[in-house]
């Protein structure tokens, strides 16, 4: 049975500025952080590639835990350096806050770029936001009924 969603993932191609961001400005708690190197079957099996290397970290936000990963062996290609939403797979991960418009000004002054200012949706108030790789987040306030 399943139980539910343990985890998440991200490819960096900076571990350092990654982890930066994650555990310094938003506030996630780190596991561990290590590295495998060629040759370790397992891994390998797991990811389906023949033969990989690099460092990987688990982090703790709250109720989630993200994994990132810095490949090393092989080389990621380029990908798009922002994503339009719209791409098909894992758009963005959703960040719950106390005050979605004081974590935007917190965050923007950080010199994080987010798309536009915070929005109210029904009985939500939300933006999205770009990490240092890109990727979406989104910050996202429940407002009372």
């Amino acid at each position: 049975m399943i139980k539910g969603v343990h985890h998440t993932a991200f490819s960096t191609p900076d571990m350092d500025r990654a982890l930066h961001f994650y555990c310094d400005l938003l506030g996630a708690e780190k596991l561990s952080d290590g590295r495998w190197g060629p040759g370790n079957e397992p891994v390998n099996r797991v990811l389906g590639l023949p033969d990989t290397g690099g460092r990987s970290a688990i982090l703790r936000l709250g109720n989630l835990h993200l994994e990132l990963w810095q490949f090393e062996v092989p080389k990621p290609p380029s990908r798009e350096a922002r994503p339009p939403a719209s791409n098909l797979g894992l758009t963005h991960i959703c960040l719950e806050v106390d005050d979605v418009d004081a974590e935007f000004e917190r965050l923007r002054k950080a010199g994080i770029h987010f798309h536009t200012e915070p929005g109210t949706f029904g009985n939500r108030r939300a933006t999205y936001g770009r990490d240092p790789d890109g990727n979406i987040f989104e910050i996202l306030q429940e407002l009372g009924a």
